[in-house]
């Protein structure tokens, strides 16, 4: 097994871990930690790397939808929408993926953030108060599901 094969293996793994701790994170205290976000983002490079992408226009155009992905949530967060750290790690995973997949993991993000917020603003009718949705659980969880693809290409492979 040469180098570019135990990365292609061993980096969706650490993002899976990565997501996995942001989700508890975020339920837990309702923040994820600077770090896990900043890991996620300085890791894609080594992805774009093991991936073969060519500096010009791949790794650009991957920096650049991440860049605008940032941008729209950024206003979520300025219209209370959405938490700094959620915003974060939205920017950091569209580094990770292509546009197709991408946009899938946005569709599921959203889709089960709006679950998520049912079954809070449910739980939260009988009791007073607002209601604050971890959505980095949200976007864990499709970042998961994103993650299966590379995963399991890698199993297949090896």
């Amino acid at each position: 097994m040469d180098w570019n094969s135990i990365m292609l293996s061993a980096l969706p793994v650490l993002l899976g871990a990565l997501l996995l701790s942001a989700g508890f994170e975020d339920v837990r205290i309702r923040e994820i930690a600077n770090w896990k976000n900043a890991a996620i983002a300085l890791l894609a490079p080594l992805w774009w790397w093991a991936c073969g992408l060519a500096w010009w226009p791949d790794v650009v155009l991957q920096m650049g939808i991440a860049l605008a992905i940032f941008g729209l949530f950024a206003g979520a967060f300025a219209m209370g929408m959405m938490g700094g750290g959620d915003v974060k790690m939205i920017g950091a995973l569209a580094l990770w993926f292509p546009f197709a997949a991408l946009s899938q993991l946005l569709v599921t993000m959203s889709l089960v953030g709006g679950l998520i917020t049912i079954a809070l603003m449910v739980e939260q009718r009988w009791k007073k108060g607002e209601v604050e949705v971890p959505y980095g659980v949200a976007i864990a969880i499709a970042g998961l599901l994103a993650l299966r693809e590379p995963i399991l290409n890698q199993i297949a492979h090896t």
